[in-house]
């Protein structure tokens, strides 16, 4: 799960969290509007770039309309997504 801020400034990966329903969740803002698609373009190019995989490889399974979505990620390990965004450090 990715929980995603647009309009932030910026895009950058802020790491992992904990929701309010105690899913671990990835911290991901980007600088686009939601607007015709803009943000989720912008979140699977920052993901995609992070993960050296190619955007085809990232695509939104569900949740393109709200800020917690559900990724679909094609031939990424669960050491791909270490490497790139680290362990989970929260309780």
């Amino acid at each position: 799960m990715v929980k995603l801020t647009p309009r932030a400034g910026r895009d950058a990966v802020d790491g992992w969290m904990r929701d309010v329903a105690g899913r671990l969740v990835l911290r991901v803002r980007v600088a686009a509007a939601p607007v015709d698609g803009e943000a989720n373009e912008a979140l699977t190019a920052l993901l995609a770039k992070a993960l050296r995989r190619p955007k085809s490889d990232i695509t939104i399974a569900s949740g393109e309309g709200a800020r917690l979505k559900r990724l679909q990620l094609e031939g990424v390990t669960v050491a791909d997504l270490t490497a790139a965004f680290g362990l989970p450090r929260v309780i």
